[in-house]
């Protein structure tokens, strides 16, 4: 007599039977095993969890491959204009769970992978996160790509290899400790090195004059190597393709000194070379006008756009002509998006490009880069804009210091027949700024090359809001304990900060890394910490209230924590903050949000209604009177007892009792050097939180399910579809290429 089946087995029994039947799963297994042997070398006796991992990983890119070649063969067959995302950080987080949602392969793969008496989740977090993006910027790159592939278009992502990514976040005694992000050690099973398109990238060398127009000599050469990993889109079978470039030094790098007899020291110095991919800035938000950082930026942009213009010329279009490439039509056959300002050198390596190499004309070459370049702007604070010293170009780029200096002077041509003595004008909307030293304003460049500028937060255009119809169950009672139930699947993530009873108590979701040089984001990380033993600790508050400092947040954290958080903290000052993507995955979770009318915020309340966030504080011009006003911190912590009370703890050292002095920076600043003028929106913070904690014991489900239905605007499919319209001049594809075992049409 059989053994009855338990609740799982029944589950699994019909998972298969019902959604991913029985071959699939079969065929899952062998693959599976075929891998573990003749990939892997190992078998059951001595593989790791690792080891399954990676044979897994590999028996689903096998499903990814054929369709992988199938769209490129598509792409080429149907020539559609093609687009290139240029970006210095694609925050890509972990591939596989992706990937088999996207083949409709996770039932099959999960009812294997139980066959085989493993366990899908558990070999799902072995994986490690491409840790190739600090935060909003590349996290809205890697959803890009997604949203392209599931929307047909021809796409390329372009970016930069990284050896090491963000670091890796250790709280030690309270403090922030950063240890390398290896995020490589193992291999990375999605990714496919092309050494066939390796291509040189020039640096330094000078200028020379010749009959035949400018030439850039004796430069120094690296090699960039490009390594493509697969971006499925959502069961199209559509696989479009990141690259993304190492840098590699050529076999003659330095050889003088071999010739001379130190072979040993030409070889160590091909590090030199190679140290452009190393490793990832630890900040999106922040200029460092560092020489390897301009290396970068121009080392992927130098690769990109060799190899969008080989693709262009052995394109069916390009190879009409052939005698000389006609690059009359190469916008209409490619667009360029710079995700930031990082890749503006886009705009003067094409310019570069038609002029030196192909011999076009100025103007010519000048309306085809306009015309293909477009730019997304993140950021307006200061210290986040790219600022790049003259000397450094002309040490580094100098030929390219040649072609900006002529792109300023027609610009400055144009602004001055529009506005005759304006003087003050044309230094604002210059491209170099005066000083010591002189800068290039590389937004101004974005600005001035683009065709299109447009900013994260907003794009204007009208939504169909036909397609959400969650509205209509806002009062369904059934419906609105389901809501509830998905959130209870997850840990609950309370966010807020008040004062009660001379107690400073602080339940902070912490999602913050501070980049390893940032004095006072580190200080702040310890006081959260400080704040968190206390309270923890406290007789009184008992287990009502919790610090938690959310260790090393990436990708993968996010997905548990976001769909988690019952509340989004988003408490920007008015017109502070870089754009704000991340709240609005907090609202598409179901998290209601308090914050500020800033950034994202704004869209957020007009589409779910103010009346359904938690809104408080100045406004942007509330903020630019005080501005001129003068902001006076002293006056509200004299006014308000709750205020003057937190500030006097930490000045004391209530939460640091063995150092009372340690959090002295933090207050100065506060006190003396606010440029966010934290107190002034502090009274109606507190007040908001109020509204609150009455609402949560009321009505909380129902205004989720409201966020929820008003969310649809935020989703990257839809911004990608805009862009494909508005920007780029395509129209997304609802053409379903084949899969690999159906014959082409």
């Amino acid at each position: 007599m059989s053994k009855p089946l338990t609740d799982h087995e029944k589950r699994k029994q019909i998972s298969v039977r019902g959604i991913a039947g029985l071959g699939d799963v079969a065929e899952i297994k062998k693959s599976f095993n075929r891998h573990l042997h003749f990939t892997l070398v190992k078998d059951r006796n001595v593989a790791t969890p690792r080891d399954y991992y990676f044979a897994l990983a590999h028996t689903v890119r096998d499903h990814l491959v054929g369709r992988w070649i199938r769209t490129q063969q598509y792409y080429y067959e149907k020539d559609p204009k093609r687009i290139h995302y240029l970006s210095l950080e694609f925050y890509m987080g972990r591939t596989l769970q992706n990937t088999m949602i996207n083949l409709g392969l996770q039932n099959a793969c999960d009812e294997a992978i139980y066959q085989l008496g493993l366990d899908l989740e558990e070999l799902e977090d072995i994986e490690e996160d491409a840790g190739l993006g600090n935060g909003g910027l590349g996290r809205l790159a890697a959803c890009f790509l997604d949203s392209m592939a599931s929307l047909g278009l021809a796409a390329y992502g372009y970016g930069i290899r990284y050896e090491f990514g963000i670091f890796n976040q250790k709280i030690t005694n309270g403090w922030q400790v950063e240890e390398a992000d290896d995020w490589l050690r193992y291999g990375n099973p999605w990714e496919k090195a092309r050494p066939e398109y390796m291509l040189p990238v020039h640096f330094y060398g000078r200028v020379e004059h010749t009959n035949e127009g400018p030439k850039w000599v004796d430069t120094q050469v690296v090699l960039a190597m490009p390594y493509d990993t697969p971006v499925p889109g959502y069961k199209n079978n559509t696989v479009n393709t990141m690259r993304l470039w190492s840098a590699k030094a050529p076999n003659d790098f330095n050889l003088q000194e071999f010739n001379v007899g130190d072979y040993i020291q030409a070889v160590l110095d091909r590090n030199l070379a190679e140290n452009i991919s190393r490793v990832l800035y630890p900040n999106d938000n922040f200029f460092e006008g560092k020489e390897l950082r301009l290396k970068q930026e121009y080392f992927v942009v130098a690769a990109t756009l060799q190899d969008i213009m080989r693709r262009f010329k052995s394109s069916k279009f390009g190879c009409r002509d052939p005698v000389r490439t006609s690059f009359e039509a190469f916008p209409e056959k490619v667009a360029i998006q710079l995700n930031d300002t990082h890749p503006a050198l886009a705009i003067p390596e094409l310019m570069r490009n038609l002029l030196d190499i192909e011999q076009l004309d100025w103007e010519k070459a000048w309306e085809i880069t306009t015309k293909t370049c477009a730019y997304t702007n993140h950021t307006v604070l200061p210290e986040a804009l790219e600022r790049w010293p003259i000397y450094m170009f002309e040490k580094l780029l100098p030929r390219h210091l040649q072609i900006i200096y002529e792109i300023n002077q027609r610009h400055l041509d144009r602004v001055a027949a529009l506005y005759p003595g304006d003087s003050d004008r044309l230094r604002r909307m210059s491209l170099i700024e005066e000083g010591n030293p002189k800068r290039i304003n590389m937004a101004h460049l974005c600005v001035v090359g683009s065709h299109a500028v447009n900013g994260v937060a907003r794009i204007h255009s009208d939504i169909v809001k036909t397609t959400v119809k969650l509205l209509d169950f806002v009062n369904d009672e059934m419906f609105i304990r389901d809501v509830a139930k998905v959130k209870q699947v997850y840990i609950y993530v309370v966010v807020f900060l008040k004062v009660l009873k001379g107690i400073f108590c602080v339940v902070l979701h912490c999602l913050l890394q501070a980049a390893p040089g940032y004095h006072m984001a580190k200080m702040i990380i310890k006081l959260f910490t400080s704040v968190g033993e206390v309270v923890n600790h406290d007789p009184v508050v008992g287990d009502r209230l919790k610090v938690i400092f959310l260790e090393n947040y990436r990708v993968s954290l996010a997905e548990k924590v976001i769909p988690a958080a019952d509340l989004s903290e988003q408490i920007s000052t008015a017109g502070t903050e870089a754009s704000g993507t991340g709240n609005m995955k907090f609202m598409l979770n179901g998290a209601l949000t308090i914050g500020t009318m800033d950034g994202a915020n704004v869209e957020m309340a007009e589409e779910a209604g103010e009346e359904h966030l938690f809104i408080f504080g100045m406004r942007v011009e509330d903020v630019e009177a005080m501005d001129k006003a003068g902001y006076n911190a002293s006056e509200y912590y004299e006014r308000l007892p709750e205020l003057k009370q937190v500030i006097d703890q930490i000045s004391a050292g209530f939460f640091s009792p063995k150092e009372p002095e340690l959090f002295k920076d933090i207050v100065n600043m506060l006190m003396n050097h606010d440029r966010f003028k934290v107190f002034a929106d502090y009274e109606a913070y507190i007040s908001c939180q109020e509204k609150v904690n009455e609402l949560y014991r009321v009505k909380w489900t129902r205004k989720v399910i409201r966020n929820i239905a008003a969310s649809g605007k935020f989703s990257s499919d839809r911004t990608i579809a805009e862009y494909a319209r508005e920007i780029w001049g395509v129209e997304p594809s609802d053409v379903k290429i084949p899969p690999p075992n159906e014959p082409r049409e």
